[in-house]
């Protein structure tokens, strides 16, 4: 290859994959097959977890691997960190409050537990876990998926669901303790535990990219509109039990729009200034960020002030508004799980562990590639499955990450997990010193936070509908059906008929792809789809099929077609034809209608290869035959197939490929398959794909070796030099010199 300014030359001979194999030897090497991928995985995960060997180099990595703390807190620079996660753990401590308290309303479950989710699985993310600007604690999603299982086996109204344990307890007060303590025992935190951490330690980690952002995108979309409507009875001040299930959201804005009547004014009012502010507040943060040294802590600010007036003034005897009440002062003993609870919450605690470790994996992700550095699947997997298994042996609930509060940590000045350990701190105090201060804070106001605090980003991805609409259908109907699933069947159930449709996109892509038929570009080796170009060369009678899709049993058939519909006939019908004509020639010879030959005729089937030996006449095949035979005109001598982009064959696609081929050949069209993938070439070898009809010799390395064997083959210059001004000689059928070629 020699340069010339923006253009290239090159000078090689004519290849196909036989005379390329003869040229060019191919070094020999064992393909791993899955049994030896297998072991590997299996040898690999036993040494790096349960191996026993006490070695110094196998400890450090095993301690470093457990416990990611040691790798990062020797290189930790105290001047340069400390000061700005002490800023960062303080101010996300404060948010880390507010959440809890919120999102324990979400949960259906007494505030204090927001805080002691906020608390226990940060600290033990903090030795565990890898990504250092992280925030630990309650999530929306899943505080609201919580609540649906508490409400349906502790439901406000009527009896509990029918568990060992529930015998004999006062039944009626939704939150008493005893009740409580069955419901949050290790239910989902042990299952989160059972599944994330079975996964970390089968380093499966990859499974969360089955999410793609078009459905998470439609399923936290789906999350922010129930958490919006599940917050409206504390908005309006109303009473009505919580629903959960299919079509909850509907039972629920029924159960608003019926008590409607009876909105606590003071409620309403206190939440409309409370969203009004923290909108306003939050507009100047965004628009002024890069001039504030930190955003403006508007939800604690608001928080304060809201407890003062409503103590002051005493909201609850005199506007009856509910508030937070008694708040949790200190720790409980640890508690064991109850198994029939953990057995009911099976269900909907898969979804759950998914959803929240990939929520979590990808905000860490996002963080660890704008500060350079690495996270680990596997480990968080561990992390968080431990996280939430100690943290539910205290009473909190599923932990995860919340993107406003990581964003707070983050863009406070927090560089490592000290931060968060800060934050933890905070919520510690607020839980076993100044906790009773958050008493007068009425719920309206939590419920306020809840929509404009954190609701905004989720709710704004309605505007991904237009683009989606114009440039990805599939993505498209991912997002619509994982909406409105989740929205009207529950947030579980809707998150697995939107993994369905995204799988089912998937299929429909392989399926049924853009077929095309391809030509040259003028003057290049380029070759496109001949409809998107005008200036294009295409030589008689070559067809150049394009299938952009690996070939497999589903859409086999669809290849068929396809190529059927671009060549314009059908070969199996054409030989047919073919062979029927033939059969009543050798009939009317037999008549004495036709002059007979001599020789014998041997008569075969009608898809069989046509047989014109022993015919006294030379049958033309695209002229008018004797007494008014027709035969479909075939009006291409040569198919050539490109597999560039064909990444596997199963049996079933190959069966269906060599008969189609062998319909081509049989008609006399000469088939060329190019850009075959090496290891799909040795698949066909393996599975007997060649025989005395299709031959190694249809294959070429690329598709301008196949075209130019093609024109050595079947010439054409006069029109090519009438109408493309195209110039060269083939010297020999192994050297081709370039002269002037503008093909």
């Amino acid at each position: 290859m020699q340069p010339f300014g923006r253009h290239y030359v090159v000078v090689r001979p004519l290849f196909s994959e036989d005379s390329f194999a003869e040229q060019h030897e191919r070094i020999n090497s064992n393909r791993r097959t899955l049994r030896h991928h297998l072991k590997d995985y299996f040898t690999e995960l036993c040494s790096s977890r349960l191996h026993c060997s006490c070695d110094t180099n196998r400890a450090k990595n095993a301690a470093l691997s457990l416990l990611p703390i040691i790798g990062w807190m020797k290189n930790y620079n105290i001047k340069e960190w400390l000061l700005g996660d002490i800023v960062s753990g303080i101010r996300t401590g404060l948010v880390a409050v507010l959440q809890g308290l919120a999102f324990s309303l979400l949960a259906s479950l007494p505030l204090g537990y927001g805080l002691y989710t906020a608390f226990f699985p940060a600290i033990i993310y903090f030795f565990l876990g890898t990504s250092r600007h992280l925030s630990v604690g309650a999530f929306p999603i899943l505080s609201l998926m919580v609540g649906a299982v508490v409400t349906r086996l502790v439901p406000d109204e009527g009896p509990p669901a029918n568990i060992t344990g529930f015998e004999g307890l006062n039944l009626p007060k939704i939150y008493n303790k005893e009740i409580l303590l069955y419901i949050i025992l290790l239910y989902f935190p042990m299952w989160n535990l059972c599944f994330q951490l079975i996964m970390g330690l089968l380093q499966v980690g990859f499974i969360v990219m089955y999410l793609s952002a078009t459905l998470v995108s439609g399923f936290t979309t789906t999350a922010a509109v129930h958490i919006l409507v599940s917050q409206l009875r504390f908005v309006l001040g109303l009473d009505f039990p919580g629903r959960s299930g299919p079509l909850a959201i509907v039972y629920t804005l029924v159960d608003v729009f019926s008590r409607i009547t009876n909105t606590n004014v003071a409620d309403l009012v206190t939440s409309i200034v409370i969203m009004a502010l923290v909108l306003i507040v939050k507009e100047i943060n965004d628009r002024f960020k890069s001039k504030l040294p930190v955003p403006i802590p508007i939800e604690a600010i608001v928080t304060v002030i809201a407890c003062g007036v409503s103590y002051a003034f005493n909201f609850q005897e005199r506007f009856d508004v509910v508030v937070v009440g008694e708040m949790v002062n200190g720790y409980e003993t640890p508690i064991a799980p109850n198994l029939e609870v953990i057995k009911e919450s099976a269900v909907e605690a898969f979804p759950m562990a998914i959803v929240g470790f990939a929520v979590a994996f990808s905000v860490a992700k996002v963080y660890s590639v704008k500060h350079d550095y690495t996270i680990d699947g596997k480990q968080e997997l561990i992390a968080f499955g431990v996280s939430n298994m100690f943290g539910a042996s205290f009473r909190s609930f599923a932990a995860s990450t919340a993107l406003s509060r990581t964003a707070i940590q983050e863009s406070t000045g927090g560089k490592t997990q000290i931060a968060g350990v800060l934050s933890a701190m905070m919520v510690l105090i607020v839980i076993v010193a100044i906790g009773f201060l958050l008493e007068p804070l009425p719920r309206s106001v939590l419920g306020a936070l809840v929509i404009f605090g954190n609701l905004k980003g989720m709710l704004m991805q309605f505007r991904e509908l237009p683009f989606l609409s114009k440039n990805d259908w599939p993505d498209l109907v991912t997002w619509v059906v994982t909406f409105v699933a989740s929205l009207f069947l529950g947030l579980d159930l809707g998150l697995a008929l939107g993994l369905g449709a995204e799988l089912f996109t998937v299929v429909c892509r392989t399926q049924f792809p853009r077929c095309s038929l391809l030509a040259n570009i003028t003057g290049t080796d380029i070759y496109r789809d001949r409809k998107d170009y005008s200036s294009i060369y295409e030589p008689d009678g070559v067809k150049i099929f394009k299938i952009p899709s690996p070939i497999f049993f589903a859409n086999i058939d669809f290849f068929k077609d396809n190529l059927v519909q671009a060549v314009g006939f059908s070969p199996l019908k054409v030989l047919k034809k073919r062979n029927k004509a033939l059969r009543k020639i050798r009939k009317m010879l037999r008549n004495g209608e036709l002059e007979v030959s001599s020789r014998g005729l041997k008569r075969g089937g009608l898809d069989q290869p046509t047989d014109f030996s022993g015919l006294p006449i030379q049958v033309n095949r695209n002229t008018e035959l004797p007494a008014n035979i027709s035969v479909p005109p075939v009006n291409i001598h040569s198919l050539v197939l490109d597999f560039s982009a064909v990444t596997f064959l199963d049996i079933s696609a190959l069966k269906g490929l060599k008969a189609t081929l062998k319909e081509f050949i049989r008609i006399e069209v000469d088939v060329y398959i190019v850009s075959c993938d090496v290891y799909i070439m040795e698949k066909l070898q393996r599975c007997s794909f060649f025989d005395d009809e299709i031959k190694t010799s249809i294959f070429y390395p690329t598709l301008h070796d196949a075209m130019l064997h093609i024109l050595e083959m079947h010439p054409d210059h006069g029109e090519l030099e009438k109408d493309l001004n195209i110039n060269y000689e083939v010297i020999q059928r192994d050297s081709i010199t370039v002269r002037n070629r503008r093909l």
